[in-house]
């Protein structure tokens, strides 16, 4: 004769009542299942949620090269600015952001590494590098614009360096400084204590292990770092407008290298720029549909220049990974 379900609950229970071993097992099965099919749940919510955002950008970016297909070609290249939007190019706009960018990472490069370093390997760990650790964080959250007013007040009025690359560099180079600073921290902390002290029984001094051992093996975070600041740097508007960035201009920057001596020639980082995203919000603004054109394929433009910088960074990077692994 069939026992009923109700009669066989009823054993189970006072089999597990008489058993905690069980009756613990059985418990912990059903806690794994609820977090399995948590996860599974998060799992599907977090894939619709990129499918959804991958979506959305791809259609930004489908848009942006289709309205501003007719003009992705060689003259607006190399054309200046013109009061006749099928004749305006951006030649003056893409060679300023270039040499900003040039003076950001320099900057930027320079100072976030060596802060890094002394902050990870050489400072004491007291209240005031404390201090300057807070700071560091919250100058990562400052509004750029800020950045902007400060550079207007110390370099265009203090230093006098006036409304030039050298200015700009400088201004995008301190609001990515966090950036750079905090992901070399964060390499110099990946690297094994192992390496550090193979070296010092070796007889290498604190200056001959950061230089032969722990910059090499953390370059690959290094260069990481930097791909986010530039990344960030080379969109940057409101800063520039603060600063003075002209929205016009028909002239190149003085060339860096000349035909006579002493042939390497730095007055270019005291000329006048622009850069695209100032081109870009030049013709926005204008009322006329084919301005609107040339800022979505200035845009294009824009985003093809951000990925060749990333892609010669990622590049570099995979070389210096390669080449210095533990």
């Amino acid at each position: 004769m069939r026992k009923s379900p109700m009669k066989k609950d009823k054993n189970r229970n006072n089999i597990m009542a008489k058993d905690p071993i069980l009756a613990k097992h059985n418990k912990t099965e059903k806690l794994i299942k609820s977090k399995n099919i948590k996860d599974q749940l998060f799992y599907l919510f977090g894939f619709l949620i990129l499918v959804a955002a991958s979506f959305i950008l791809f259609a930004l970016i489908s848009d942006l090269f289709i309205r501003g297909a007719s003009r992705l070609n060689f003259d607006f290249l190399t054309h200046f600015p013109s009061r006749k939007p099928e004749a305006a190019g951006i030649l003056s706009a893409w060679v300023g952001s270039l040499a900003v960018m040039l003076v950001t990472s320099s900057v930027s490069l320079v100072l976030g590494v060596m802060t890094g370093i002394y902050l990870e390997e050489y400072a004491p760990k007291n209240i005031f590098t404390f201090l300057i650790e807070l700071a560091i964080v919250n100058m990562a959250g400052i509004p750029s614009i800020t950045f902007g007013l400060m550079a207007l007040g110390i370099f265009v009025y203090q230093f006098n360096f006036g409304q030039s690359i050298l200015t700009a560099g400088l201004t995008l180079g301190l609001l990515v400084l966090p950036i750079i600073i905090v992901t070399t921290r964060e390499a110099l902390k990946s690297i094994p204590n192992h390496l550090r002290e193979a070296a010092y029984s070796l007889g290498a001094s604190k200056y001959q292990i950061v230089r032969d051992h722990l910059l090499p093996y953390s370059s690959g975070g290094i260069l990481t770092g930097m791909i986010l600041a530039l990344s960030r740097a080379v969109g940057e508007t409101a800063p520039l407008i603060t600063i003075g960035a002209l929205t016009f201009i028909a002239f190149l920057p003085t060339p860096p290298i000349q035909s006579t001596p002493p042939f390497v020639s730095f007055e270019w980082l005291w000329d006048g720029f622009t850069v695209l995203p100032i081109q870009m919000f030049n013709w926005v603004s204008r009322p006329q549909e084919e301005f609107h054109i040339n800022a979505a394929a200035t845009g294009a433009i824009l985003l093809m220049l951000t990925l060749i910088l990333n892609a010669g960074a990622i590049w570099l990077r995979y070389k210096f990974r390669k080449r210095y692994h533990w």
